[in-house]
Protein backbone atom coordinates (compact mmCIF):
# COMPACT_ATOMS: atom_id res chain seq x y z
CA UNK A 1 0.00 0.00 0.00
CA UNK A 2 1.11 3.56 -0.73
CA UNK A 3 1.11 6.24 1.92
CA UNK A 4 0.65 9.75 0.59
CA UNK A 5 1.82 12.56 2.86
CA UNK A 6 0.85 16.18 2.44
CA UNK A 7 -1.60 18.80 3.59
CA UNK A 8 -5.31 18.13 3.55
CA UNK A 9 -6.12 21.49 1.93
CA UNK A 10 -3.33 21.36 -0.68
CA UNK A 11 -4.71 21.33 -4.24
CA UNK A 12 -1.80 19.26 -5.57
CA UNK A 13 -2.33 16.70 -2.80
CA UNK A 14 -6.02 16.54 -3.70
CA UNK A 15 -5.12 15.93 -7.36
CA UNK A 16 -2.72 13.16 -6.37
CA UNK A 17 -5.30 11.54 -4.11
CA UNK A 18 -7.91 11.68 -6.87
CA UNK A 19 -5.40 10.21 -9.33
CA UNK A 20 -4.63 7.29 -7.01
CA UNK A 21 -8.35 6.64 -6.49
CA UNK A 22 -9.09 6.86 -10.24
CA UNK A 23 -6.42 4.27 -11.03
CA UNK A 24 -7.35 2.05 -8.06
CA UNK A 25 -4.01 2.43 -6.30
CA UNK A 26 -4.52 1.41 -2.67
CA UNK A 27 -3.35 4.25 -0.46
CA UNK A 28 -3.80 6.12 2.75
CA UNK A 29 -3.35 9.85 3.26
CA UNK A 30 -1.47 11.38 6.18
CA UNK A 31 -1.56 15.12 6.86
CA UNK A 32 1.89 16.44 7.87
CA UNK A 33 0.44 18.94 10.31
CA UNK A 34 -1.82 16.53 12.14
CA UNK A 35 0.71 13.69 12.26
CA UNK A 36 4.21 15.09 12.61
CA UNK A 37 6.88 12.65 11.54
CA UNK A 38 9.82 11.54 13.67
CA UNK A 39 13.32 12.86 13.02
CA UNK A 40 14.35 9.38 11.83
CA UNK A 41 11.61 9.29 9.21
CA UNK A 42 12.38 12.83 8.02
CA UNK A 43 16.07 11.94 7.70
CA UNK A 44 15.23 8.73 5.80
CA UNK A 45 13.02 10.69 3.40
CA UNK A 46 15.80 13.21 2.75
CA UNK A 47 18.25 10.38 2.06
CA UNK A 48 15.75 8.64 -0.23
CA UNK A 49 15.17 11.72 -2.39
CA UNK A 50 18.85 12.65 -2.43
CA UNK A 51 19.22 15.52 0.05
CA UNK A 52 17.44 17.82 2.44
CA UNK A 53 17.31 20.45 -0.32
CA UNK A 54 15.34 18.07 -2.56
CA UNK A 55 12.86 17.43 0.25
CA UNK A 56 12.20 21.11 0.98
CA UNK A 57 9.83 23.35 -0.96
CA UNK A 58 11.92 26.49 -1.19
CA UNK A 59 9.32 28.18 -3.40
CA UNK A 60 6.78 28.11 -0.56
CA UNK A 61 5.52 31.11 1.34
CA UNK A 62 6.57 29.37 4.55
CA UNK A 63 10.20 29.16 3.35
CA UNK A 64 10.26 32.76 2.12
CA UNK A 65 8.98 34.02 5.47
CA UNK A 66 11.63 32.21 7.51
CA UNK A 67 14.44 34.33 8.97
CA UNK A 68 17.61 33.91 6.90
CA UNK A 69 19.37 32.19 9.80
CA UNK A 70 16.77 29.38 9.76
CA UNK A 71 17.24 28.78 6.03
CA UNK A 72 20.72 27.34 6.47
CA UNK A 73 20.51 24.30 8.74
CA UNK A 74 23.95 22.73 9.10
CA UNK A 75 23.06 19.32 10.49
CA UNK A 76 20.40 16.62 10.39
CA UNK A 77 19.08 17.62 13.84
CA UNK A 78 18.69 21.24 12.68
CA UNK A 79 16.81 20.11 9.54
CA UNK A 80 14.52 17.78 11.49
CA UNK A 81 13.78 20.49 14.06
CA UNK A 82 12.91 22.92 11.25
CA UNK A 83 10.57 20.41 9.59
CA UNK A 84 8.96 19.43 12.87
CA UNK A 85 8.23 23.11 13.48
CA UNK A 86 7.22 23.86 9.87
CA UNK A 87 5.91 20.64 8.26
CA UNK A 88 4.54 22.65 5.32
CA UNK A 89 8.14 23.02 4.13
CA UNK A 90 8.17 19.39 2.98
CA UNK A 91 7.47 19.11 -0.74
CA UNK A 92 4.09 17.65 -1.39
CA UNK A 93 2.73 15.29 -1.95
CA UNK A 94 5.29 12.82 -0.74
CA UNK A 95 4.54 9.21 -1.62
CA UNK A 96 6.02 6.19 0.13
CA UNK A 97 5.26 2.88 -1.57
CA UNK A 98 5.31 -0.55 0.04
CA UNK A 99 8.83 -1.15 -1.29
CA UNK A 100 10.01 1.88 0.71
CA UNK A 101 10.60 4.11 -2.32
CA UNK A 102 9.99 7.81 -1.68
CA UNK A 103 8.95 10.32 -4.33
CA UNK A 104 7.95 13.96 -4.05
CA UNK A 105 5.60 16.02 -6.17
CA UNK A 106 2.79 15.08 -8.50
CA UNK A 107 2.30 15.02 -12.23
CA UNK A 108 0.10 12.66 -14.17
CA UNK A 109 3.01 11.27 -16.18
CA UNK A 110 5.30 10.83 -13.17
CA UNK A 111 2.59 8.94 -11.28
CA UNK A 112 1.82 6.78 -14.34
CA UNK A 113 5.50 5.79 -14.49
CA UNK A 114 5.81 5.35 -10.71
CA UNK A 115 2.71 3.16 -10.40
CA UNK A 116 2.99 1.37 -13.75
CA UNK A 117 -0.23 2.74 -15.20
CA UNK A 118 -0.47 2.42 -19.01
CA UNK A 119 -3.77 4.25 -19.56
Amino acid sequence: MTTLYGLDNCDTCKKARNWLARFDVAHEFVDYREHRQSPDILKAWAQSVGSWDKLINKASTTWRQLPDARKQPRSDPEWTLLLKEYPALIKRPLAVTSDGAVTVGFTDNAFKMRFGVKK
